[in-house]
């Protein structure tokens, strides 16, 4: 029962916001009673956390998964987004900035944790990508880290950019491209503008 109530409430949680859920709707949607939830539960916070670290934890396994393919760092990159989005079912909800509001320690937690996966991945897609000539050899691994982590967390910030006007798939798109215009050499842009021709077609 614990299963299924973590997985329920991350749908609800990823579909309709932190803040809008409560455990009355979870149970309704669930056809169980409240009192079955708090038998796992003791609240509302404690439900919180152990939803969002499940959903981290899924996360984090596909990315190294994907990673252990050792693909085109390029084509890394967009298999990454393309598995994060299909998981955080296009964050309709934008549940990471309504965690930062509404519940600080978790969110915090959360992107120390969040950090520690990217920077590995990202180093190692960096290094990966210099190896092979597509990213130019000037650039600094460990500053391009840091900012790409950064800017994937201030692209989800709901004030910065509106849900009404951008689509996080949009967002992530911009972003990732904008992102490997920076870093590529020729062969690298030549490789990017062959992938985004072929993704639009």
């Amino acid at each position: 029962m614990k299963e299924k109530i973590i997985l329920k409430s991350t749908e609800l949680f990823l579909n309709l916001g932190f803040k809008s859920v409560t455990m009355d709707d979870i149970a309704s949607e669930m056809g169980i009673s409240k009192k079955t939830i708090y038998v796992h539960f003791p609240n509302k916070t404690k439900l919180v956390e152990v939803t969002t670290m499940h959903l981290f934890e899924l996360i984090s396994h596909g990315i190294d998964c994907i990673c252990a393919l050792d693909k085109n760092p390029i084509e890394e990159l967009y298999d990454i987004k393309r598995f994060v989005m299909d998981h955080l079912k296009g964050e309709k909800s934008s549940p990471q900035y309504q965690l930062k509001k509404y519940y600080p320690k978790i969110y915090t937690s959360l992107k120390q944790k969040q950090f520690e996966v990217m920077h590995e991945c990202v180093n190692e897609n960096l290094s990966r990508g210099i190896n092979q000539g597509l990213y130019r050899d000037t650039i600094n691994i460990e500053f391009i880290t840091r900012i790409y982590f950064n800017s994937m967390l201030a692209i989800k910030d709901t004030d910065l950019f509106p849900l009404k006007i951008f689509s996080m798939n949009m967002l992530m798109e911009n972003y990732l491209e904008y992102h490997l215009r920076g870093i590529c050499t020729e062969k690298g842009i030549k490789i990017l503008n062959q992938f985004i021709t072929n993704k639009q077609s």
